[in-house]
């Protein structure tokens, strides 16, 4: 009984990249390009994904809690990670492995499944593509259009294999898992790099008589890694590139699409509008007929029907109810609720608040830990002052209540259906509903001197 599995190299620490992040959390359009290779994976093999992960690892897991990973506290090689990862395996009865590198973020379900299907029969598949500058890539080394192994860059020696003919290892592998079993343990570190290869496999399979495949894939960029700050960039805007293309032929209009960046995890429906410069990240949903303006950033955001986000708002972890107004100039943040036709204006900032059908909060605000009460209306100034510098506490706002400006809630409190308070107040204790509260120092004038 055949069990597919698959398997992420992630161990690597990408000197190239100068920076502390191991390299498959480095990020384009806003999400680290592991989650991408993840997820073209995630329809075919379900939970049946293991990451080999190694510099750095604490970082990966945080990123991913919960994927099945494997530790390579040695980073010795592909081969060696392999190795590392093939307890595991046999352990979950897995007899076929899919072997991909995590630094891949174009790679596709549609290319993956292509794949697996040229590969069926094989003992031991790889792809392979012919890049425009095949920089480091492993050299695929063919007789007669047999392969007989796959040489890396640094060891490639054209007097003992030839001319290079420009097809080179794409770093994505079907493994008959009976077959790699007698295979890795007869693998070699004997190279200039003192590293144990996965590539090496080939030729000692070629060897044995395994039947060994080299799926060719011209010149397809999805399975190009990244090594370097502009490797990352180029491979950044062919993303943004496909799915800009791919939201405009789906029905979803875009104003200024060479600005447009929305992360392919995002969904966009048809009839939906953006206009660049724009960021859409994370799994931020856009419903039919939403607008989002110029210079917004949204993230792991639900946009409803109809809605519209103005210029420079800015949201994270937030829900936009239908026909919701939000900014110019707003932020919402993690736990921000807008209700149908509700509205939040220039400079008002909601933090894990509810703002109530119909309610406004209009200008210059900040409303945290708060629920307000449909048709409520927040005046320019008012803050909800949830926290004591060791706790926070709720505030709650009725239906219809009318909060003047410039107006301080110390929570906890709350303010009923109805109630007014007056503007400038510092209110501490609870307004009853069809009531108004003010707390503020009576005028007094005095004369003008000098």
């Amino acid at each position: 009984m055949t069990k597919n599995a698959a398997l992420i190299l992630a161990a690597g620490k990408g000197t190239r990249m100068h920076s502390e992040r191991p390299k498959v959390l480095q990020t384009l359009l806003g999400e680290p390009m592991l989650a991408y290779v993840r997820e073209a994976l995630r329809s075919i093999f379900g939970e049946e994904i293991w990451m080999v992960v190694g510099h750095r690892a604490e970082m990966v897991q945080a990123a991913f809690p919960d994927a099945r990973l494997v530790f390579q506290s040695e980073q010795l090689g592909t081969g060696h990670a392999l190795m590392q990862a093939l307890p595991a395996l046999s352990e979950a009865g897995c007899s076929h492995l899919l072997v991909v590198n995590g630094d891949a973020p174009l790679l596709s379900e549609e290319l993956t499944r292509d794949f697996m299907a040229e590969s069926a029969g094989a003992d031991l598949s790889f792809a392979t593509i012919v890049p425009d500058n095949p920089g480091a890539y492993g050299r695929v080394v063919r007789q007669q259009g047999r392969v007989i192994g796959i040489v890396e860059a640094r060891d490639y020696d054209p007097a003992r294999y030839g001319p290079e003919s420009g097809e080179v290892n794409a770093g994505m592998y079907w493994l008959n898992l009976a077959a790699v079993e007698s295979l890795l343990p007869r693998l070699s570190n004997d190279n200039k790099s003192g590293e144990y290869y996965i590539t090496d496999l080939i030729g000692l399979a070629v060897a044995g008589k395994y039947t060994v495949r080299g799926v060719q894939c011209g010149r397809d960029d999805s399975l190009l890694g990244v090594n370097s700050p502009l490797e990352l960039s180029r491979l950044e805007e062919v993303l943004r590139a496909r799915t800009a293309e791919q939201l405009l032929a789906a029905g979803v209009i875009l104003h200024a699409p060479d600005l447009v960046r929305v992360s392919p995890l995002a969904r966009v429906e048809p009839g939906a509008e953006l206009t660049g410069p724009c960021e859409v990240s994370g799994r931020t949903e856009i419903r039919r007929g939403a607008s989002v303006a110029s210079h917004c950033v949204l993230r792991d955001s639900l946009i409803g029907t109809s809605a519209e986000i103005r210029s420079f708002s800015h949201l994270e972890g937030a829900r936009v109810g239908e026909g919701a107004l939000v900014g110019p100039f707003a932020r919402l943040r993690p736990g921000a609720v807008l209700e149908a036709d509700s509205h939040v204006g220039n400079f008002v900032e909601l933090k894990k608040a509810r703002l109530g059908k119909g309610a406004k909060a209009n200008h210059l605000s900040y409303l945290g830990d708060a629920q307000i009460g449909a048709g409520a209306n927040i005046g320019a100034g008012t803050i909800t002052c949830n926290y004591d510098g060791r706790h926070k506490y709720q505030t709650k706002i009725g239906e219809k209540a009318f909060i003047g400006s410039n107006t301080a809630l110390v929570a906890p409190v709350s303010v009923g259906d109805n109630a007014l308070v007056g503007a400038g107040s510092v209110i501490t204790r609870d307004v009853p509903g069809n009531e108004m509260g003010i707390a503020r120092s009576r005028q007094k004038n005095l004369p003008r001197r000098g």
